[in-house]
């Protein structure tokens, strides 16, 4: 079954002021449907047609370019759009929020690395925030569209939080100002998806 382009549980404006309506549209109807379009056309008649994208990440020949960047592209915006809502931000309660607080110190600490994963990360990529087994945390990043699921990714762990840092993501909005973006990104989380991605994969 060829992978769908999945659709927003809110509507392109629901995060403004913090992520604007026109970079929303665009980055979901224009950029992860051509990470969409092109998977099915890099999966099509091969061995890893009708496998999941998990697996098929997990699994991943590195050299194969065509699915390890839109592969990567479709996984990651999925997890994005997912992580945000119009109700999000604040601080984080539940597993997750303790986890935090045992993994990095406080919440604030935590805003402060992960920011830094995302703000230096040069040219395209992702932060993360991923779950070992057993409920440890930890903040990476990678660049382009790897993720931690593929081999060698040099994170380790499930993503359950991803922030989109190529320029496609906030140029519209904040230009160059890549921090302003990195923050206004805590307006948005969905802590309680975050909590339920951390229970599931923990």
């Amino acid at each position: 079954m060829a992978f769908e382009l999945p659709k927003l549980s809110y509507a392109y404006d629901a995060l403004e002021p913090h992520i604007d309506a026109r970079t929303m549209e665009i980055h979901h109807t224009k950029h992860h449907n051509g990470y969409t379009t092109k998977l099915n056309g890099a999966v099509a008649g091969t061995d890893l047609e009708g496998k999941s994208i998990e697996d098929i990440l997990e699994n991943l020949d590195m050299s194969n370019a065509a699915v390890r960047n839109n592969g990567g592209g479709f996984y990651n915006h999925r997890l994005f759009w997912e992580v945000m809502s119009a109700n999000g931000g604040g601080t984080p309660d539940g597993a997750v929020g303790a986890a935090i607080d045992e993994a990095f110190g406080s919440y604030d600490s935590f805003k402060e690395k992960f920011s830094a994963a995302a703000g230096t990360r040069f040219g395209s990529g992702w932060a993360w925030l991923c779950v070992h087994k057993g409920g440890a945390l930890e903040i990476c990043s990678t660049p382009n569209q790897d993720n931690p699921l593929m081999p060698g990714s040099g994170c380790e762990g499930f993503p359950i939080l991803g922030l989109d840092v190529w320029e496609h993501a906030y140029y519209l909005n904040y230009q160059n100002r890549r921090p302003d973006y990195v923050s206004a990104f805590f307006n948005v989380i969905d802590w309680g998806k975050v909590n339920e991605l951390y229970a599931a994969n923990k």
